[in-house]
């Protein structure tokens, strides 16, 4: 099918194109000439403005031919520190050959001759700004539709192209203003009074893991914070477990991206850590009764926990980047999750077919997202296999991350999830079990202290927590019950029901039955 001539769009890599006074629609596309006169004359008459357009506009920007070929000449000698006024602009356009391009000599003192003021260059340029995006989308627009009714046109590739270039857009025009320092001070100083009268030293989001927040001060709003591990070290198990803690003992909204197991699975794995329910058994359904009304008792704070989950698989960074804005506005989300990085798309294929450097733009894109959002962002990412043929007993290190490069430059946080029993390791050097322990080794740490952290984990219910807190769950001895631990590893007790005295049915509480 023979597409469509946008006409419209002003600038390319070889140069501008001339603009049709009517677009595809029969009406005349967004414009704005006569500020675009006014800023480019104030450009010429006052050098001090240049910065001041830079900043907000670009050649493209310009829907006048004449006015692209003017912009280009003026940024050219502002780059080069070359003075900037009526006669080097026509000069520098001659020995482009463009100065009749540019409408000439004449048109070029009718620009300097028609300003008053320089005052108003910034509100002009906003203008013009606005007008140019307005095109591009018309220009998008216009391609979608034309494409959209091409039979052959594959829908991903449509979708694809679609998100890419509203992100486009966004990224070319919605520009950050530059902070003062007077503004940032304060900041910094409001930030250092809050953390003055937090005593419990956490200025970021809490993990629930007390040693781990000791070192971390809580993940930091803007950082992007990589956990990598090879496969069945507990990745998922110890994120599931942080956004327990985070959602339900601190109340802060949490935002799952799972690309690799579905909803109602890691939900499963959730009830299971919460119940204190063997996960075999909820997947086998084989439950007692006492454990079913466990199980529903138990998890009526999760329930109620402001965790958001999305399952859809190989998510790309645009779609990712729109629903977490969804997210952080609707439902105010403090922490996001990613399980796992290497599942995520970059968008539309470059055609290289460079798996590195898809990753690259996956990374670059998260922690954008990240800083935009306000946000701690985690990232589960795998280990390569040299992990494992390097020998000196499985402990990662940066350079086994899987295309390293970049994820490694980007994370704020790198951290390895290392359980030394999995390598036959199972004692420590001080003769301590491994058996049951895991290891969090912070081995990036932009702004703070490396270091490790030893927790315990309960894997049959998916379960992370603080090693100094853990007691043996065959050993637990809570007061009225006598547990024993079968060859299946089930648990049964006696319970207060059993006593002779009718009113320790009063003290008989699900949240005792030692699970």
């Amino acid at each position: 099918m023979e597409r469509r001539n946008t006409n419209y769009k002003i600038a390319t890599d070889k140069g501008p194109k001339r603009p049709l006074k009517l677009n595809d629609f029969g009406r005349i596309p967004p414009q704005a000439r006569d500020f675009e006169e006014a800023v480019l004359g104030a450009m010429m008459l006052n050098k001090e403005v240049v910065d001041e357009v830079k900043n907000i506009l670009h050649q493209a920007c310009f829907y006048d031919v004449k006015h692209y070929y003017i912009f280009k000449a003026i940024e050219f000698l502002h780059n080069a520190t070359h003075p900037v006024d009526l006669l080097t602009v026509s000069n520098q356009l001659r020995k482009n050959n463009e100065l009749e391009l540019a409408g000439g000599i004449s048109y070029l003192s009718h620009l300097t001759n028609r300003i008053g003021t320089t005052a108003n260059v910034e509100f002009h340029a906003r203008i013009i700004s606005q007008k140019y995006v307005q095109r591009e989308i018309i220009r998008l627009s216009s391609e979608m539709l034309t494409d959209a009714f091409d039979d052959a046109a594959d829908i991903f590739d449509l979708l694809n192209k679609v998100e890419k270039g509203v992100f486009q857009i966004y990224a070319d025009n919605m520009k950050k203003d530059v902070d003062e320092m007077q503004k940032v001070v304060f900041d910094a100083i409001g930030e250092i009074e809050d953390a003055r009268k937090n005593k419990s030293g956490i200025s970021g989001v809490a993990t629930g893991f007390s040693d781990l927040d000791r070192i971390t001060s809580g993940w930091q709003r803007s950082d992007m914070i990589v956990i990598a591990a090879r496969p069945a070290m507990g990745k998922t198990a110890f994120t599931l477990s942080m956004a327990r803690n985070c959602a339900v003992d601190y109340k802060k909204g949490v935002a799952i991206f799972s690309l690799e197991m579905s909803s109602v699975q890691l939900v499963k794995r959730l009830i299971s850590s919460e119940s204190k329910i063997d996960a075999s058994k909820l997947r086998k359904g084989n439950l007692e009764d006492h454990e079913m009304q466990q199980l529903h008792t138990r998890i009526k704070k999760l329930i109620e926990a402001p965790i958001f989950i999305d399952d859809t698989p190989g998510i790309s960074v645009f779609d990712f980047r729109a629903k977490c804005r969804r997210l952080k506005k609707e439902k105010n989300i403090e922490l996001i999750i990613i399980d796992y990085l290497q599942l995520m798309s970059a968008g539309p294929k470059t055609g290289n077919g460079n798996r590195e450097q898809e990753i690259s733009i996956i990374s670059r894109t998260i922690k954008e997202i990240a800083k935009e959002l306000n946000v701690p962002i985690i990232a589960l990412s795998q280990l390569s296999r040299s992990v494992e043929t390097r020998g000196g007993g499985g402990v990662p290190m940066l350079s086994d991350l899987r295309e390293s490069g970049s994820i490694e430059q980007d994370a704020d946080i790198v951290s390895f999830i290392y359980r030394p029993e999995k390598y036959g390791i199972t004692q420590n050097e001080s003769g301590e079990s491994n058996l049951g322990v895991a290891e969090l080794i912070i081995a990036k740490h932009r702004n703070g202290d490396l270091g490790t952290v030893r927790m315990q984990f309960v894997g049959k219910y998916a379960l992370f927590r603080d090693f100094d807190t853990y007691k043996d769950d065959s050993a637990i001895n809570a007061t009225s019950y006598s547990t024993n631990q079968n060859n299946e590893g089930n648990f049964t007790f006696q319970s207060k029901m059993n006593k002779t005295n009718d009113s320790s049915l009063n003290d008989f509480n699900l949240d005792d039955v030692p699970f």
